[in-house]
C-alpha cells in the first residue's frame, strides 16, 4: 500500500469515526424535542440525556478537525476545492456545531426552566443541521460535482444549490435517521428507566422501521450508481447490523443495540468511501477530469512526515479518548 492510499484510508477512518461517536452525540440532541412528561418530568428527562453526552461531546469532534486537517496536508487540492466549492454547506454545518457547543456549555448557566428549553432547542437545531448537511455533502462528494477547467466550483448554484439533488437530500434524511436511532440506543445503553424505556419505545414506533427502509433505499442507489463490486459486503452487513440492532431493541439488549448501530454506521462509511476511492473529488463536467489521489496529493516526502507524525500521535490521542469513555462509563439516572 503506498502513501497515497493510506492516507485515504485514513481520513476514511477519522470520518468514520467522527460518524459513529458525533453520531451519538447528534442523536441525543435530535431527540431532546421528543421526550415526555409534564414540564418538570420533561425537563428531568431531557437533563439526564444531556448528561449521558456531557462529558464527550467535544472529544469527539477531535475527529472531525483531525480529518480536515488531514485532507489539507495530504490532498491540499481536495482541501482548496472542497472547503472553497462547499462554502456556504460548511458554515451552516460550523454555525450550527457553535449554536450546539453554546447550548450545552451555557446549560447550565441560568436555573430557570425556560432557559433549559431554549438551551435545548439550540441542541437540537445544531444537531439536525449539520447532520442534514453531512449527509448531503457526502452523498455529493461521492457522487460528483461540476468542477470546471481549473478543479474548482465556480458558482452558488454549483456549491449549494446543485447539491440539493434527489439523492443528496435522501443521503441527509438516511443521516438523520440513522444517527436518531443511534443516539436511542445509545441512551437506551448509557441511561436508568424511565428514560431507558422511553428511547427503546421511540426507536421501536418512530425511528427503526423509516432508518432501515431509507437507508436501504440510500446505499442502493449508491451501490448501484457508483458502487464497487467488493462495497457490495459493507452494504449488505450495514443491512444485517440495523436489523440486529433493532432485534436488541425489542429484546431491551442495551450493548447489543448500539453496538450495532456503531457496526451499521461503520460499514455504510466504508461503502461511501469504497465507492469513492480512487477519486477525492470527482467531476461531472466535462472541462476537467476530477481530483483523484495521484494528482490532489502532496509531496512522497510530505506524506511520509504525516505518516510517522500519526504513528506517534494517535495512540495518545486514542489513550486519552478511551480514558474519558472509560471514567465516565456508568449509566445515568432521571
Amino acid at each position: 500500500m503506498d502513501l497515497q492510499v493510506l492516507w485515504f484510508v485514513i481520513i476514511g477512518v477519522f470520518f468514520t469515526g467522527y460518524f459513529v461517536l458525533e453520531g451519538f452525540d447528534f442523536g441525543v440532541g435530535m431527540l431532546l424535542p421528543f421526550m415526555k412528561g409534564d414540564e418538570i418530568e420533561n425537563d428531568r428527562r431531557r437533563t439526564a440525556a444531556i448528561r449521558t453526552i456531557g462529558p464527550i461531546w467535544d472529544g469527539n469532534e477531535v475527529w472531525l478537525i483531525t480529518g480536515g486537517a488531514a485532507i489539507f496536508a495530504a490532498f491540499p487540492e481536495w482541501y482548496a476545492t472542497l472547503f472553497s466549492g462547499f462554502y456556504l454547506p460548511l458554515v451552516l454545518i460550523l454555525v450550527g456545531l457553535i449554536v450546539r457547543g453554546v447550548s450545552l456549555e451555557w446549560r447550565v448557566k441560568v436555573g430557570t426552566l425556560k432557559w433549559r428549553r431554549l438551551c435545548d432547542a439550540g441542541t437540537a437545531f445544531g444537531s439536525y443541521l449539520p447532520t442534514l448537511l453531512w449527509g448531503v455533502g457526502f452523498t455529493n462528494i461521492v457522487m460528483g460535482v461540476p468542477l470546471n477547467a481549473t478543479g474548482r466550483l465556480d458558482s452558488f448554484h454549483d456549491g449549494f444549490l446543485g447539491l440539493l439533488n434527489p439523492l443528496g437530500l435522501l443521503g441527509g434524511v438516511a443521516f438523520v435517521l440513522l444517527f436518531m436511532l443511534h443516539g436511542a440506543t445509545f441512551l437506551g445503553f448509557k441511561s436508568h428507566d424511565p428514560l431507558r424505556a422511553e428511547m427503546h419505545e421511540f426507536a421501536k414506533r418512530f425511528v427503526a422501521g423509516p432508518a432501515i427502509v431509507v437507508g436501504a433505499a440510500y446505499l442502493l442507489w449508491i451501490q448501484l450508481t457508483l458502487g464497487a463490486a467488493w462495497t457490495w459486503i459493507p452494504l449488505v452487513l450495514a443491512a444485517v447490523g440495523l436489523i440486529v440492532s433493532v432485534v436488541g431493541i425489542v429484546g431491551n439488549k442495551d450493548g447489543l443495540a448500539f453496538w450495532m448501530t456503531a457496526f451499521a454506521i461503520i460499514c455504510c462509511a466504508i461503502v461511501l468511501f469504497g465507492s469513492l476511492f480512487p477519486d477525492v473529488m470527482p467531476s461531472t463536467s466535462d472541462v476537467f477530469a476530477g481530483w483523484d489521489i495521484r494528482n490532489a496529493s502532496s509531496s512522497p516526502y510530505t506524506l511520509k512526515v504525516m505518516t510517522w507524525a500519526a504513528v506517534c500521535l494517535t495512540p495518545i490521542v486514542l489513550a486519552g479518548q478511551l480514558w474519558t469513555y472509560w471514567a465516565f462509563r456508568k449509566r445515568v439516572s432521571v
